[in-house]
């Protein structure tokens, strides 16, 4: 019988395995979960709603046959539903709501095998780059407590990088994969655009801003995950390039001698840290050390016409979510049922006009086509993840007579990951590096349209050079 506390160390490949040769079973996965919440999470605050009784019922019931069949996981409390289970979207407007169904993301997290204990903390309806919402309370960071977790899977992110799980839920419609990845010493995959479905509610969001995966551990739980997520539901919009083979198949495949374009200003023109530069000149040497061309170049663009453009969008998508939001429950939308940033880039939404939005998204297509030209002479596009290390929470607070205060500083924060939301393209942030302080700071790669083998390739290659299974935050 292995050894429950050694085996919260091992990655979900690995737990599911142990599962697999009856050497511990789900329901003890499951208990040393519950335990692990009601310890940290008093610190953490990184899970929002317990699922317990739900979990303990799949861990002793039959278990289907899918590649993570025992494994805890988490649910990130945002736009992935579980039926009976009520789902805030960190907004003390859902307090209460339950959907009635399972989104088909989470249809395939059960069939995978995976057992959900627990919904996790989200900024209100992930606007920011941060998880602290009114209505629960901030995540707190794992490496430093009076630092932010990131978002908005920061609660996610938190409880993986303390331990909980060895993988969760999250989603990306600005780098919220991404940034808590970087925030918490994590891999953080974005998928391409529609690689993961969104029904059946929603066909894509956000004018494909929105992408859903998970915040792992290890690369080949990342590639094994997609795995067995990935792949249109029937009705979808459009959807991705089916790969090649399997995401897991890429994982140790050689990736050859890639070309790879490395950038460290950012395109918006904001300062970049000192530390999240340090951070990319170390992984472009290490890419150099492995054989691969490093270039130091960057595509054209416009920062202050992308940052106006994109803001159209997620002004434009926040107003719609509360109007979503408003639909489902019947209730009518007031400013003291939101915080004041959700409720002033709610009406800044309302206000424009239908040409405005579809302007904007011209210029967001039109800048997607630049950039994939510039990915026609380079197979991967090396950034930071973001343009700090992690902050002091409070850092993005907006009082109600600032109300815009948070998003101005969340655009210093966030200048590298949006570009691959405009553009669908995959991209990933690593854990390559910590800083003097012993934070972690990500490396941003970026692959072409549909091409995560490409990254999964090169992730694999950089974790066996440069691991970082063993480096854990401090108790």
């Amino acid at each position: 019988m292995a050894k429950l506390d050694e085996v919260a160390s091992l990655d979900a490949t690995a737990q599911a395995e142990l599962v697999r040769q009856k050497k511990v079973q789900a329901i003890e996965l499951v208990e040393a979960a519950i335990e692990r919440i009601e310890q940290l999470n008093p610190t953490l605050n990184a899970v929002v709603t317990p699922m317990y009784e739900e979990a303990r019922r799949a861990a002793t019931g039959q278990l289907p046959d899918g590649p993570f069949a025992g494994v805890p996981f988490l649910l990130k409390d945002l736009l992935a539903s579980y039926a009976g289970v009520r789902m805030t979207s960190g907004s003390a407007f859902l307090r209460d709501f339950v959907p009635p169904h399972d989104s088909e993301l989470v249809a395939r997290l059960k069939r995978a095998g995976l057992i959900i204990v627990g919904k996790t903390n989200t900024p209100e309806f992930g606007i920011l780059p941060t998880t602290e919402p009114q209505l629960f309370g901030p995540s707190r960071n794992p490496w430093d407590k009076t630092r932010t977790t990131g978002g908005s899977s920061g609660g996610s992110a938190a409880a993986v990088a303390a331990g909980i799980v060895p993988m969760a839920h999250a989603n990306d419609g600005g780098g919220s994969i991404r940034i808590p990845a970087s925030c918490c010493g994590l891999f953080g995959l974005k998928p391409t655009r529609a690689r993961n479905p969104l029904g059946p509610d929603f066909g894509d969001m956000f004018s494909g801003l929105v992408a859903e995966h998970a915040v792992t551990r290890s690369v080949r739980d990342s590639a094994a995950l997609l795995d067995t997520t990935s792949g249109p539901e029937a009705g979808d919009p459009y959807w991705a390039p089916p790969p090649a083979r399997p995401f897991l198949q890429e994982v140790g495949a050689d990736p050859g001698r890639l070309r790879i374009a490395v950038t460290t200003a950012a395109p918006t023109g904001v300062p970049v840290h000192d530390d999240c530069v340090s951070a990319v000149r170390d992984a472009a040497a290490l890419c150099a050390e492995l054989g691969h061309e490093v270039v130091e170049v960057a595509p054209s663009v416009d920062g202050e016409r992308l940052v106006q453009s994109f803001m159209a969008l997620w002004s434009a998508g926040c107003t719609w979510t509360i109007d979503v939001a408003a639909r489902v429950t019947g209730r009518t939308p007031t400013p003291e049922q939101f915080e004041p940033l959700t409720w002033g880039l709610y009406q800044m939404g309302a206000q424009q006009s239908g040409s405005s939005y579809l302007l904007a998204l011209q210029h967001l297509q039109m800048v997607s086509r630049e950039i994939a030209r510039f990915f026609l002479d380079y197979d991967v596009w090396l950034t930071p993840t973001l343009g700090e290390p992690p902050v002091p929470l409070g850092t993005f607070d907006s009082p109600p007579e600032h109300p815009m205060r948070g998003m101005a500083r969340a655009a210093a924060f966030v200048p590298f990951t949006p570009v691959c939301n405009i553009t669908g393209q995959p991209a990933m942030s690593m854990p390559l590096y910590w800083n003097a302080d012993g934070l972690p700071v990500g490396t941003h790669f970026v692959g072409r349209f549909g091409d995560e083998a490409t990254l999964f390739r090169l992730a694999a290659q950089l974790e066996a050079a440069r691991p970082w299974a063993g480096r854990l935050p401090p108790e």
